[in-house]
């Protein structure tokens, strides 16, 4: 009888096993592409094999996603990254015919998304952004102040970023966007936030540290981040987060984005234990044990897109 049992428990296994791969195979299946979009000396793909989204998308793949994976400046202004941006949204359009894109942008990606939004809100359906610095970076304000304009240093720092922009984009197998450090700083810093965030206000929080409309003009906004520094034992980028942390005066922080920065629409989480590059799963998909994963996370995020219609 028992071996019986078991024959039969087996097949009614066999049988749902399908049933249980066609009900994933559509949980990610947004109504409109996703369009990952990397931050401050990011990429798409470095030399087609390592990508800056650790396994994002073909995460979403996976669940029914059509996916893109934009290749703006690694450093440059936000409206010059935005523009490139809309440029490729435009060019992906006339190919493919989508209407709308559903847009997620990580650290200086985020401002470079919400600028879309803000001047092509035709292209936008919704706006995501992860560890993004809406209001500046506390690292960047210090950068800032520490090489002021005409120190030497200053161009010296600023042409070896320039220089390592260029290189990202090489081996990436950019289309040759122009880089710019200084313009990367300037669009980083608080005082330039300000400035941006007056012009393209739309999700902005209404109170300090607090959440702002999750829909404006017909577009959603949504954000996340991380409050997590020292995350795992053997990423070798944690020492750099930890050396970003220090510039916070005890503020919680990803190691370059404070918390209360990442704010931006409806917040969804603001403090998952992940350092920056953890929420895009850097490196190597190495982020703590203790926290949830962030490709699981991005997943869900799809899936909510999914289910409001987007």
């Amino acid at each position: 009888m028992l071996k019986r049992s078991c024959r039969v428990l087996a097949a009614l296994m066999l049988c749902l096993v399908p049933l249980l791969g066609q009900a994933q195979s559509g949980y990610t299946a947004t109504r409109y592409p996703i369009v990952l979009v990397h931050g401050l000396l990011g990429f798409d793909s470095l030399l087609g094999v390592y990508d800056y989204w650790y396994g994002m998308p073909s995460a979403l793949r996976s669940g029914g996603a059509r996916v893109y994976v934009a290749n703006v400046s690694a450093s440059h202004y936000t409206e010059v990254r935005g523009e490139q941006l809309i440029r490729d949204l435009d060019r992906l359009r006339a190919v493919y015919g989508h209407a709308k894109f559903n847009l997620i942008g990580h650290s200086h990606g985020g401002p470079t998304i919400r600028y879309v939004a803000s001047v092509r809100p035709d292209l936008v359906a919704s706006v995501t952004t992860i560890g993004s610095p809406h209001t500046g970076s506390r690292v960047a304000d210090t950068l800032d102040a520490t090489l002021p304009p005409g120190s030497p240093l200053r161009t010296v720092v600023a042409g070896f970023v320039d220089a390592l922009s260029v290189l990202i984009e090489v081996l990436s197998g950019g289309a040759g966007d122009p880089q710019y450090a200084l313009g990367a700083l300037a669009s980083l810093t608080s005082e330039g936030a300000a400035r941006f965030n007056a012009l393209h206000p739309q999700g902005a929080p209404t109170s300090p540290c607090g959440q702002g409309p999750e829909q404006v003009a017909g577009i959603r906004y949504y954000s996340w981040g991380g409050t997590g520094v020292l995350t795992h034992l053997l990423d070798a980028s944690d020492p750099l987060m930890a050396a970003g942390s220090l510039f916070f005066a005890g503020e919680a922080n990803d190691g370059l984005v404070g918390r209360c920065s990442s704010h931006w629409g409806r917040v969804l989480r603001d403090n998952y234990f992940w350092n920056h590059l953890d929420e895009v799963n850097q490196v190597l998909g190495l982020t703590s044990w203790f926290a949830p994963n962030p490709v699981s996370v991005l997943r869900a995020h799809a899936n909510r897109l999914k289910n409001a219609g987007l």
